[in-house]
């Protein structure tokens, strides 16, 4: 979001004088209070100005880097999940290259029964398999994959920041969002990657610029 010359008017002006009503910084710009109340709502609306009723504007005190530290922390993992690319816990370790080729992805996760998560096939699973001699389309990939419980997870409320955090600490390149379906059980209903961090800061550089 990037502000107008007339907004970062309006904040200097509730900075300096605040609390103030919406007629006294109308007066001041000599605008009308219609003309202003876009603005108004904008600011806040993004944070930099507090309204209270029959009291007037306050400024927040919050900074431009505070306000983006904030909605960074705010972007929640329900919100850009993606559909993850499951193989059956029987599928050879052919086929599954094969789907992570076609699928053009990094990662694969492993179910059994209706998606419950049983493990995590990387590239380098599956090259490791490969360099073996083995015949890759009599190998189920269960034989090759991490394991629950070693498998790093993320789910629908947690936080953007807190999914970036598990695939740096861990160094994967991706984490299954999951919910629980039982007794130590997990469904898998989406995952992050290291692609959907990188499209949420595309679209904070591309939206608030301040």
């Amino acid at each position: 979001m990037e502000l107008s010359k007339r907004q970062h008017k309006i904040i200097e002006i509730v900075k300096t004088e605040g609390p103030i009503t919406s007629e006294q910084i109308a007066e001041q710009l000599h605008l009308t209070r219609a003309t202003l109340r876009p603005d108004l709502a904008i600011l806040t609306m993004a944070g930099f100005l507090e309204a209270r009723p029959r009291v007037g504007y306050f400024y927040s005190g919050k900074s431009a880097n505070q306000l983006l530290i904030e909605h960074i922390q705010s972007l929640m993992v329900k919100d850009y999940k993606s559909r993850p690319v499951v193989v059956q816990e029987k599928t050879s370790v052919y086929d599954a290259i094969c789907t992570m080729f076609l699928e053009d992805v990094g990662t694969l996760y492993v179910v059994k029964g209706q998606n419950r998560l049983s493990g995590v096939l990387s590239r380098k699973d599956l090259l490791k398999a490969a360099m073996g001699n083995h015949e890759l389309t009599a190998v189920p990939v269960s034989v090759v994959m991490t394991r629950m419980p070693n498998i790093v997870t993320c789910k629908l409320d947690d936080t953007l920041v807190h999914a970036a955090g598990q695939m740096m600490r861990h160094q994967v390149d991706s984490v299954p969002v999951v919910r629980i379906a039982g007794d130590e059980e997990w469904e898998i209903i989406g995952r992050i990657t290291k692609t959907t961090i990188a499209r949420a800061f595309v679209e904070l550089g591309e939206n608030i610029s301040i």
